[in-house]
């Protein structure tokens, strides 16, 4: 290879853009391909935190994000008419382990990401792959639009559909796994109510919620469906049939917040999935983030995008005229971090969306009446990936310890 390799990355997200800052300075000359127009993500909250601490630090990226934090303190669940049914303190929670995370928009993480990285890449916004071709000395790219260019590497960071798996991989429905939930985010005409919580109602297998985000709010809802014949992620009105079709009758805001997503130009929705492969390299080709790992909704997606394109470029560091030894080791360092994530969709699903009333009730016991720490912990470690909440799950309570009792109390 030569002095300085070349390395393509498909998509400007919080991968891609991680990645082309390590690979810069480990002696790589990186390009994004992006296929928006400008940056563009969904206003979701994240969490950095693990490992993406440590990455966003080194990359002076933390000060930034703690400057947009949405400074939630609290999960308040609630009926149908709005009373206040279950609370879970995530201050405390945070505060009792240590944690150094912060939550922050997917938009914000995106953008200062980028900020932090525009100066170490050559990016083409609007502009996507059509083809790809590989020999053992590079890979000939085909865009959209740009003209043809040769790369020594390409790297996929493009998310679940991505585009770079499909051209050098195979068909999305060989390893793209429906997980029985859709989720849908837009940000609210007005402010939230409560400034420090977020406010989530639950039917039997729907939430609905409103989260503060600097004055403002996003709506959130998440619900059980079974996977849709010829859902297409970029369909619009087809987001909005599904979405109000399935919340049709619900309490508390819903009948509202429905009325703004008829009205919305700007909704984000998509099915709860998970990618699987075997393998995330496929010769001078390999994939990052969601692209070849995807751990669906409840799983840490933007801290193992961020954990990943750090090992990923450190390991092409180590040996760069040798990349697919360098995959093989990132793919095994980063597998520790990821396998273990796609097992808990279940169990996180069964304390956000609960399938039945008694599901909901014994999450709303659980987030009343013990610490914080206690029922977090506790709940973790009862539940199996497919057991559903109940009563009999979550009574009684845990001893507590000394330590539990005197400072996490939600």
């Amino acid at each position: 290879m030569k002095a300085e390799p070349t390395v393509l990355i498909s998509g400007a997200g919080i991968g891609g853009t991680t990645l082309a800052y390590w690979l810069a300075r480990r002696g790589f000359r990186p390009t994004v391909v992006e296929r928006a127009a400008g940056l563009r993500s969904s206003g979701n909250p994240v969490d950095v935190r693990g490992p993406a601490v440590s990455v966003a630090d080194r990359m002076g990226a933390m000060p930034r994000l703690r400057e947009a934090a949405t400074q939630v303190t609290a999960m308040s669940f609630v009926n149908a008419s709005g009373r206040q049914v279950g609370r879970v303190n995530m201050r405390a929670l945070q505060q009792a382990s240590g944690s150094r995370e912060v939550e922050v928009t997917r938009t914000d993480l995106a953008a200062i990401l980028y900020e932090a990285s525009r100066d170490s890449a050559e990016v083409m916004f609007g502009d996507t792959m059509t083809a790809l071709s590989q020999d053992g000395d590079g890979v000939d790219v085909t865009f959209d639009k740009a003209a043809p260019r040769r790369f020594d590497l390409v790297i996929g960071a493009d998310g679940l559909h991505s585009t770079t798996r499909r051209l050098a991989f195979g068909p999305e429905s060989e390893f793209v796994r429906h997980m029985g939930l859709y989720v849908a985010t837009m940000q609210l005409d007005g402010p939230a109510d409560n400034q420090r919580d977020v406010v989530l109602h639950n039917a039997p297998g729907r939430l609905a919620s409103v989260h503060p985000v600097h004055g403002r709010a996003l709506a959130a809802f998440i619900f059980r469906h079974p996977e849709v014949r010829g859902f297409n992620h970029r369909d619009l009105a087809q987001h909005k049939r599904i979405l109000t079709d399935a919340y049709a009758g619900d309490g508390w805001r819903v009948p509202e917040l429905l009325d703004q997503v008829r009205a919305t130009d700007d909704l984000w929705f998509d099915s709860v999935s998970q990618v699987r492969l075997d393998s995330w390299a496929e010769g001078r080709v390999a994939l990052l983030g969601d692209a070849a790992s995807s751990v669906s909704l409840f799983g840490d997606g933007s801290t193992l995008a961020m954990a990943g394109a750090y090992t990923l470029a450190e390991e092409l560091a180590a040996t760069p005229a040798d990349p697919r030894s360098a995959f093989a080791r990132y793919e095994a360092q980063h597998r520790t971090l990821v396998d273990p994530r796609q097992g808990n969709v279940a169990t996180a699903a069964a304390m956000m969306v609960p399938a039945t009333r008694a599901g909901i009730a014994a999450r709303n016991l659980a987030s009343r009446f013990w610490p914080a720490a206690a029922a977090a912990s506790w709940v973790r470690n009862r539940l199996t990936p497919s057991r559903e909440l109940t009563p009999a799950t979550v009574w009684p309570p845990p001893r507590l310890t000394a330590r539990e009792v005197k400072g996490v109390r939600a």
